[in-house]
């Protein structure tokens, strides 16, 4: 069993992170800082340190030394991603954005520890080392669960574009996976060594986009005390994944374009270019064809990133993909919870199959999450997945498990109960009363849409009007 070391220094965030990993089979360690951890633990001796980049005492780079070889993943809000892209420069396998979803820790962590024990391999006789590696030919390199037609097109579709350096333009709604793609299409290039930068659009502050994109020189505007290579340069000889593309301001697209058709950047405060090889790969749930004609994206823009594009289907139009990923999942789950004698009720595959999950994937993890911790027996019936409807009813359905409001997070409830998702539930709804929504944003380290967001996915209402508003 991989053993995890968790350096945090917020009890809430770093006991819902242990509890996260705990439940999906890792031994974890934790720390409130650098300096604790080296008082109590031997650091090279661990699989994998998650570590924030920000902790009292010496930063989390510095375990990066500490580590002698381990990985060291940086956790780091979207007002730092500049400094996460340079402790990766200092050595750091990878970094990861907060708040982020329980998928995408999982995920990260079960590729640096897939590619420790790859490089661990290389080292064994040819003839073991070979028998390890081969697989059947399949979506498994992908990472994406599904055999319907549509999705064995796209399957084809991402092994025939990985290897070229075309730009790609993911479409899809939310929680359908585009950067899974993305990320396949990086991992089967022949970029797959260098970086893959990942940046959403819609969570950094409009006035800092373009600096955190294309970086700045000293003096370029007010704060700007010394240059800063942007996140386009750090994904030199790369991949850059611009998620949420569609929210990008039309100066910064201008800038982009530039990327595109001269393979050169010009930072902020700048008047020389640098040349830079990047692949970009761009995602949206919104239509830029349609922006385009109203003058909200460039058009220019939109025909350079449509070289390729990739449409994922909603989970709906999935067809039997929806139980065979329902199945994954409530296996995965079963496993967590020592509790193999799990399986779903008629009425429970049914319900999965017709429901139209307007969530996608993200909804139906959710739903059978709930269910596996709620169940008392073996069986896993609709009513325990949270969708008390009528069979017959489900074709008129336009809502689902993401119009019900999300269960209120007690202040009082000790935070090792607390997953990812209820520390943001839990923070928005304790501190609204008394902090804007600016305020609440910038605690979170993310932007005011990514907020509104999460509060519309997560059923969180506003305060009520008269309170203090950040409008």
């Amino acid at each position: 069993m991989p053993h995890i070391l968790i350096v945090e220094d917020e009890t809430i965030i770093r006991s819902a992170l242990r509890r996260l990993l705990e439940r999906n089979q890792y031994e974890v360690s934790e720390a409130g800082s650098v300096q604790e951890a080296q008082e109590r633990f031997r650091i090279p001796d661990f699989d994998l340190i998650v570590s924030d980049l920000r902790l009292p005492g010496a930063p989390g780079t510095e375990l990066i030394g500490l580590a002698k070889g381990a990985p060291v993943l940086i956790m780091t809000s979207y007002a730092s991603l500049r400094s996460a892209v340079d402790s990766m420069k200092l050595g750091a396998v990878d970094y990861i954005a907060k708040p982020f979803d329980h998928d995408e820790m999982l995920q990260a962590v079960a590729r640096i520890l897939r590619e420790r024990e790859q490089r661990a391999s290389s080292t064994e006789p040819p003839a073991k080392s070979a028998a390890r590696t081969e697989k059947p030919a399949g979506s498994g390199e992908i990472g994406i669960i599904g055999s319907s037609p549509a999705m064995e097109d796209l399957f084809g579709k991402i092994r025939k574009v990985a290897p070229t350096d075309s730009n790609v333009l993911i479409q899809g709604e939310s929680g359908t996976g585009k950067e899974l793609v993305a990320r396949a299409l990086h991992n089967l290039s022949r970029r797959a060594k260098a970086p893959l930068i990942s940046v959403n659009c819609a969570a950094i502050p409009e006035t800092l986009i373009e600096s955190e994109l294309f970086g700045h020189e000293k003096g370029a505007f007010t704060g700007a005390s010394a240059g800063r290579a942007g996140l386009v340069e750090a994904a030199h000889g790369g991949t850059l994944f611009l998620d949420e593309i569609g929210e990008l301001p039309l100066e910064a697209q201008a800038r982009l374009l530039r990327v595109l058709q001269e393979g050169e950047i010009r930072r902020v405060g700048s008047v020389q270019s640098q040349k830079v090889d990047v692949r970009l790969i761009a995602a949206t749930h919104r239509d830029l064809k349609n922006l385009a004609k109203t003058a909200q994206f460039r058009e220019d823009l939109y025909y350079r990133l449509h070289v390729i594009s990739l449409k994922l289907p909603p989970l709906r139009e999935r067809g039997a993909d929806v139980s065979e990923i329902a199945h994954t999942l409530l296996a995965r789950q079963a496993a967590q919870m020592g509790r193999e004698d799990l399986r779903f009720t008629i009425d429970a595959e049914q319900v999965i199959r017709h429901y139209a999950w307007p969530g996608n994937v993200r909804e139906l993890e959710n739903a059978i999450e709930r269910a596996v911790i709620l169940s008392e027996g073996p069986d896993i019936s609709a009513e325990l997945l949270g969708i008390d409807i009528e069979l017959d009813d489900l074709d008129d359905l336009d809502d689902g498990l993401s119009s019900r409001p999300s269960m209120s997070v007690s202040t009082n409830e000790p935070t090792e109960n607390l997953s990812l998702e209820d520390y943001f539930q839990h923070f928005v709804l304790e501190h609204q009363d008394h902090m804007t929504e600016t305020e609440l944003a910038r605690k979170l380290g993310i932007s005011r849409k990514c907020l509104w967001e999460r509060r519309q996915r997560l059923g969180i209402p506003r305060r009520k009007a008269g309170a203090t508003s950040g409008s």
